[in-house]
């Protein structure tokens, strides 16, 4: 053990109020998880001697246990996410097992699920809120026998692991992509924000000189990077280059994942077994609104709705529609933005949204902090907000995660609740030189999108913490509010209040306004396939597949892509070696839920159409029931229950062809 000066001072073991976020570092990992974990598996103890079935002696001191190591791990882990150091990994991967373990530990604690059994079984089991923990206690083992709960911990431990290897072998292979461009032929039709952004990175690579007119460029494998390369090199050779190499990445040499998938795809079939399901979807399934048929049917009805459309989409492109960009939104500056995003968030909502920077530490100088509040004024909620690109240290995507959840145990003396506490984290391109950071259309509706997870952490009225904000929503109804947002990047008078030339300060012209919304629905079919491609080879792999058969990932991969790709990918494309959402993410037999809440969102949304977007009080109105409901519940109701109250019926994939327009297709 480390000695006992250390620890009084190691800021994991501290009480905070926020996070050390600035001072934590890797030498404080292992001597703090294990002490943390030390003192939990202690009060596990004591816990499991005390247990009654009632809430303040079981779900209480429960939360305790589980709420202190979420928060600490959560904050080494965030570290991990944003500023990636090979110290902080090492430590993180030595006491990972440790951790899994004690939570292993404690979910499949006998005294604790037979405590859970008999509240439900009382009479009093009604007037207490929905506790999911008895079907979350069965999938973490606890009904097995002694001999094969060992078999579901080790497999458990093993899945653990080979999904931080998955992860980082992808980190690694996206850094280690590096084309240098002197001649500035090579990479013409690109935007100056991107040469900007390539010139950065060249001087960060030692090319001090480099410039945005004059180059020598550095082009690498981040989204940041490889999106303007695709979307505007007029170079073939640069764009394949680079497209093969993303398409490759992590499925060679020791960064390869192939071998990591097929043991996670075996282990999570071994474990469905056990568990006596016949496979690792269903296992998935059993938490979510969804069932493997119902998620295959709509997969399938909106897969016809877009093929055709995704067949003329080829055809639009040979005869060159280049002319659908509208450039001009590629300039949008991130302040307007925020601004924008928080007075509609005022509309809708009835929050205010102020900077609070300076009361919470941050891990990094560009971070934001700011503070929600009530009609009231009341402080409700805070959140952190990580806007730019730092491909050195962190991952790439945009994710919103938890800090606190609100909850009323946990509330510091003196008042009734803790306030729950949201970071919202994107990869944006970063300010160069005194230019500001200027966010495409794309990037715009990533943070709009966050900003919906968030809102739902933070406006939750759940106070116990087990199901508060996002904590026990079915997976595949979190993405409701993220994608309701969304839509209101297309609102004109919201698009017009954050759209402004940074220079001259004028508003969005009429005409890009229209290009915008043509682009909406330009190539919607293809893009709306390449989510159901990814989420059929999904549910395949995770059905079908049998590990080490005849048939390999790429072969499934392949024969999905004749249902969903109307140009079939390239024999070489190996890029489940990089789907993180699957491997290392918790969308493993879920992406489907991506398409699953975008018919809830376009259906939510439509609740305003049809009360008429230009009505300022029937927004109003619609946005406090969308807030009281969608966004208040947690998951102390089924979603389905929620969706209903909010909306006085059953979702329709209706208004996502609509918004798509899709609809004549499948008419």
């Amino acid at each position: 053990m480390a000695s006992e000066d250390s620890l009084s001072s190691n800021p994991l073991l501290q009480n905070f109020n926020f996070p050390p976020f600035d001072v934590v570092d890797a030498r404080h990992v292992r001597p703090g998880i294990r002490a943390l974990l030390h003192q939990l598996e202690a009060e596990l103890e004591q816990l499991e001697k005390t247990v009654e079935p009632s809430w303040p002696k079981l779900v209480e001191p429960l939360e305790k246990i589980v709420d202190r190591l979420s928060v600490v791990w959560g904050i080494i882990n965030h570290l991990k996410a944003v500023k990636d150091t090979p110290e902080l990994r090492a430590a993180i991967e030595e006491v990972q097992p440790e951790k899994v373990k004690f939570q292993l530990r404690l979910g499949q604690s006998k005294p604790i699920y037979n405590a859970f059994k008999s509240i439900r079984e009382s009479s009093d089991w009604n007037t207490l809120s929905e506790a999911p923990q008895i079907k979350e206690a069965v999938l973490s083992g606890i009904a097995l026998e002694d001999d094969k709960r060992e078999e579901f911990n080790k497999i458990e431990q093993e899945l653990e692991k080979l999904s931080h290897k998955f992860s980082e072998n992808v980190l690694d292979a996206t850094k280690k992509f590096e084309k240098l461009i002197t001649d500035k032929k090579e990479i013409e039709g690109l935007p100056p924000s991107a040469l900007g952004l390539f010139a950065q990175a060249a001087v960060s690579k030692g090319n001090e000189n480099a410039t945005a007119d004059a180059g020598p460029w550095l082009i690498t494998l981040d989204a940041p990077s490889y999106l303007p390369v695709m979307q505007h090199a007029k170079n073939r050779a640069l764009r394949e280059e680079v497209y093969r190499a993303y398409l490759s990445r992590a499925s060679s040499g020791d960064l390869d994942n192939t071998a990591i998938i097929d043991q996670i795809l075996k282990l999570r079939l071994e474990k469905a077994k056990l568990l006596g399901y016949s496979n690792y979807a269903e296992v998935s399934m059993a938490t979510k609104m969804a069932t493997v048929e119902k998620a295959d049917e709509l997969l399938e009805k909106l897969r016809s709705a877009s093929w055709a459309p995704a067949v003329q989409d080829i055809e639009d492109l040979k005869s060159f529609a280049k002319n659908q960009g509208a450039a001009e939104a590629d300039s949008l500056t991130h302040w307007d933005v925020m601004d924008g995003l928080f007075r509609l968030a005022k509309t809708l909502f009835g929050i205010d949204v102020v900077p609070a920077d300076g009361v919470a530490p941050v891990w990094n100088s560009d971070v934001r902090f700011y503070c929600v509040k009530d009609s009231s004024g009341t402080p409700t909620a805070y959140f952190y907000f990580d806007p730019y690109s730092r491909p050195s240290e962190k991952r790439g995507g945009a994710w919103m995660d938890e800090v606190f959840s609100r909850s009323r145990v946990m509330a510091q003396k003196g008042s009734s609740v803790r306030l729950p506490v949201a970071q919202m984290v994107c990869n944006q391109t970063p300010p160069v030189g005194d230019k500001p950071s200027l966010m495409t259309f794309r990037e715009v509706e990533t943070v709009f999108h966050e900003f919906g997870h968030a809102l739902q952490h933070m406006l939750t009225k759940e106070d116990e913490g087990l199901v508060a904000g996002i904590r026990n929503i079915e997976w595949d109804a979190v993405e409701l509010p993220s994608q309701f947002m969304e839509n209101w990047c297309y609102h004109r008078d919201t698009l017009m209040s954050i759209a402004k030339h940074y220079q001259t300060g004028e508003t969005l012209p009429e005409d890009v306004y229209k290009k915008l919304l043509a682009a909406r629905t330009f190539r919607a079919g293809s893009l709306s396939l390449r989510q159901l491609k990814f989420a059929t080879v999904d549910l395949e792999l995770h059905t079908k597949y049998v590990p080490g058969g005849t048939e390999s990932i790429y072969d499934v991969d392949q024969r999905v892509s004749i249902k969903t790709q109307v140009i079939p990918p390239l024999p070489e494309d190996r890029f489940l070696c990089s789907f993180s959402h699957i491997f290392a993410g918790g969308y493993a037999a879920g992406y489907y839920s991506y398409k699953w809440a975008e018919v809830l969102s376009a259906d939510a949304f439509s609740a305003f159409e049809d009360a008429g977007l230009d009505d300022i009080k029937a927004v109003k109105e619609t946005g406090q029931r969308f807030r009281n409901t969608i966004l208040a519940l947690g998951g102390g109701k089924a979603p389905l229950q929620v969706f209903v109250a909010f909306r006085g019926r059953e979702p329709s994939p209706e208004p996502l062809l609509r918004h798509n327009g899709l609809l004549a297709a499948s008419a």
